[in-house]
């Protein structure tokens, strides 16, 4: 911890009131399985409205993946209140259906017979539908079904000039300021995968051969010292994308380097080509379709309107909030995230927004974040794993206790900011697993299976169970039902009005989408996106 981080920490404690102002949000993937285990083939239901224009419950990837969003919140416990309210609306009109409460899938049928996510008819609903059939096309189906939990984090705009981010205007600083964030961010990263990740096995099925993995049983897969093999090479990953080196220096070359993805042909989708027997498969033969496409652990967002691009939106406007995108589904509790977590989410972001963020050298890109990342989620636990520390070696435990240090300063603002302790206990919390690897998550999914005797898919069954019988003791009732029900049926008009009212064909409306693509100030050609 540096002179110029404390000095920073203590404007903001200074102006603690700032950081009350704190939002954040939840996007909670889950996917739906039968009660034997296996995957859904069934339609999103009808009952919990449009996939397309719910705000509260929608579907990722696959038909059958849920996903719950939040409103945002100034504080953990109205965050994951609503979170829990959802869950249990939708637990009313699941019937027999089970919510998978794993990042890593449950027992999926032949890829043919994954359902791909379906929005309606109108364009907007069919851009969304065609994406996902290239994303089937490029990874794979199976990599559809894998779930994660998604964390979007604000800060106040006055918080900027606290922190000292340089910048002309307000939005020149706050684009800065969640950049600089992000650098930090990728740097210690790997702390959250050995702290929170919870995927350390898998169901046999999911991967044609064994994928380098070890056998825990004759259904199961694994890594003895993995913490997130959702997180790992397994998940997304194409040799186009490996070779997408992003820029995390400024806002301008990030977009620039986005933009040329979303514009340069791959060869290898060229080959596939956009249509198949007279229909759309994919959106396009780029080495990204739309911005999104590009899997990362942590996103600059900006919210965008009907047809507007994020790289021109945040070209235009800045950065808005940041979302964290590595975090795993918690087996172990019924929302897929404790309070714990959720707290020390918080103080770990304040901390890569306090601390010095010096530029990433390799033009923007640091290899060396990655490759400590990549060697937690397969073997985070490993006894005297080392990491590189701006090019030392360094034990896991030496480099977690001293973030842990500074995570915990954070935490003490904002403690005196609402009030309490429960930031400086979330961050204690930390340290038990850090002494003790077997206290992580990922060990205890492992011990569990072990105690149990079941296989992963059995395993998780039993404990997804559990989890639905909890949340449908206390259905939603009164004020609070009515308010989703009301939800559920405005989504299901706004849906029948979107179709009605389209006024143009679906290739003029896909036209018209790369049309809005606008060249970002950042981009430049000749400097190649691909590293």
């Amino acid at each position: 911890m540096t002179d110029s981080f404390h000095s920073r920490l203590d404007r903001l404690d200074r102006r603690r009131d700032l950081l009350t102002q704190t939002l954040r949000g939840i996007e909670k993937e889950g996917l739906r399985v039968d009660a034997s285990g296996v995957l859904a083939k069934t339609p999103h239901p009808a009952s919990l409205g449009s996939a397309l224009t719910n705000e509260k419950i929608t579907t990722d990837y696959s038909e059958a993946l849920l996903e719950l969003i939040t409103g945002t919140h100034t504080g953990v416990d109205a965050l994951l209140d609503e979170l829990r309210d959802t869950h249990r609306y939708v637990y009313g009109k699941l019937g027999r259906e089970l919510i998978w409460n794993q990042s890593m899938p449950a027992q999926l049928p032949a890829e043919p017979e994954i359902p791909i996510a379906w929005y309606g008819t109108s364009n907007t609903g069919m851009l969304k539908h065609v994406y996902r059939r290239g994303l089937a096309e490029r990874y794979g189906k199976r990599m559809q079904c894998i779930a994660g939990l998604h964390y979007n984090f604000s800060l106040p705009d006055a918080i900027w000039s606290e922190l000292d981010t340089p910048g002309d205007t307000l939005q020149d600083r706050r684009s800065a300021g969640y950049i600089a964030l992000i650098r930090n961010f990728t740097r210690y990263a790997w702390l959250l995968m050995y702290l929170f990740g919870a995927a350390p096995a898998l169901d046999r099925r999911f991967l044609d051969g064994d994928g380098g993995l070890e056998t825990f049983d004759a259904d199961t897969l694994y890594l003895p010292y993995a913490t997130s093999l959702r997180m790992s090479d397994l998940g997304y990953q194409s040799e186009a994308q490996s070779q997408l080196k992003l820029c995390y220096n400024d806002l301008d070359t990030f977009l620039g380097r986005i933009y040329g993805a979303v514009t340069q042909p791959w060869p290898e989708y060229e080959a596939i080509g956009t249509h198949r027997d007279g229909e759309w498969i994919q959106l396009n033969t780029n080495v990204l379709q739309i911005e999104n496409e590009y899997y990362s652990i942590i996103r600059p967002k900006r919210a965008t309107g009907r047809c507007e691009r994020p790289v021109t939106a945040m070209a235009e406007r800045g950065v808005q909030y940041i979302e964290v995108r590595c975090l795993d589904i918690d087996p172990h509790e019924p929302i897929g995230v404790a309070a714990d977590t959720s707290l020390f989410v918080d103080a770990f972001l304040l901390y890569c927004a306090t601390a010095d963020s010096p530029l990433f050298p390799e033009n923007g890109y640091c290899t060396r974040s990655e490759d400590n990342f990549a060697t937690i989620v397969k073997a985070g636990r490993k006894p005297g794993l080392m990491l590189d520390r701006d090019g030392e070696a360094v034990s896991r435990e030496a480099w977690a206790t001293d973030l842990l240090a500074g995570i915990r300063a954070c935490a003490e603002v904002l403690d005196r900011a609402y009030g309490g302790d429960r930031y400086a206990q979330a961050v204690a919390a930390q340290h038990v697993k850090v002494d003790n690897p077997d206290a992580t998550p990922s060990a205890r999914v492992l011990a569990g299976m072990r105690e149990s005797g079941l296989s992963f898919t059995a395993y998780t069954l039993a404990q997804s169970q559990a989890h639905a019988d909890t949340l449908r003791q206390v259905p939603l009732t009164g004020a609070l039902l009515a308010e989703y029900e009301a939800g559920v049926a405005a989504s299901i008009e706004a849906q029948r009005k979107l179709e009605a009212d389209d006024a143009i064909d679906f290739d003029t409306y896909v036209a018209r989408y790369r049309e809005a693509l606008k060249t970002p100030p950042g981009f430049v050609r000749a400097s190649s996106t691909l590293a």
